[in-house]
């Protein structure tokens, strides 16, 4: 490793050529990302430079003062197994101080993953195609477009994601391209959920229900006018196997899964929850 290699915070617009890089490597990442990323955590972003030219990215954006999520871990191929991007990596790392750190990693890199302390806690299935049915939505159940952060999204996304997160989300829920749909019953909020136009295709990505039923009901609103010939992606816990099993009547088919694992004291999720993941790269 060279001794003019340099380790810092990246620019905004440096973030922008991560998630480049992000799209490069098949990752089908979307045209708001960048933007919300670093929302969260303006200071999560990191880069390794080499003679001045960024050979090496990554992310550990912090949530509070407890919970931290790794992503966008990418060296360029010309520069790969040299130590960049392990130098990167636990300067990044330090970031986090002593808070919990989660990722979604690819499962070959597991005992890699491992050795730096991370254990795993379940796999997420990506599934992805063009849905087999139009979707309709149940008469038991009212949509409310989300435009801001509510009270009730608030409380229902603490089920799920280990800290709170308002700086994400406002900049989340207004992003061009994104569609984000609640679902309320005579009981309250059910459902809630963004379809976000990517690379190829769109992500519904959150998806978070109390039901399969209203979580169908999220569907077919961010559905709704969305090309019936176009391809969606939902991220699904493995465990969740009443969410695995409507993506397969969805008709969409696996096609990538990462290892979810956690450095630090396991976070109590629901992962009954979570039908489609938020993001591989922030959790």
């Amino acid at each position: 490793m060279q001794q003019s290699y340099e380790i810092r915070p990246l620019t905004r617009g440096e973030i922008d050529t991560a998630v480049a890089w992000a799209a490069r490597e098949g990752w089908n990442p979307g045209p708001q990302d960048a933007a919300c990323f670093a929302a969260q955590d303006p200071s999560g972003f990191w880069g390794g430079f080499l003679a001045g030219e960024m050979i090496a990215c990554i992310s550990v954006v912090t949530y509070g003062e407890a919970f931290a999520f790794l992503g966008f871990y990418i060296v360029d191929s010309a520069h790969r197994g040299q130590g960049y991007g392990y130098a990167l990596w636990q300067r990044a790392l330090e970031h986090a101080g002593q808070r919990t750190v989660g990722l979604d990693g690819v499962v070959d890199q597991q005992d890699n993953y491992r050795r730096s302390g991370f254990d795993l806690a379940w796999r997420n299935i990506r599934f992805g195609g063009v849905p087999k049915a139009a979707l309709k939505v149940s008469d038991a159940y009212t949509l409310t477009w989300l435009e801001g952060l509510t009270d009730d999204v608030a409380a229902l996304d603490a089920r799920v994601f280990p800290s709170a997160r308002p700086d994400f989300w406002q900049q989340w829920l207004c992003a061009p391209g994104h569609v984000s749909i609640a679902a309320y019953d005579e009981g309250g909020i059910c459902a809630f959920g963004t379809l976000r136009r990517c690379q190829t295709g769109a992500k519904i990505a959150p998806l978070v229900a109390t039901s399969r039923a209203a979580a169908l009901a999220v569907l077919a609103g961010l559905l709704r006018d969305w090309p019936a010939d176009q391809e969606i992606f939902l991220d699904v816990p493995d465990p969740n196997t009443v969410a695995v099993d409507l993506a397969r009547d969805l008709g969409l088919q696996p096609v990538f899964e990462t290892a979810r694992m956690y450095r630090g004291r396991k976070p109590e999720v629901a992962r009954d929850l979570i039908y489609g993941v938020t993001s591989f790269e922030l959790g």
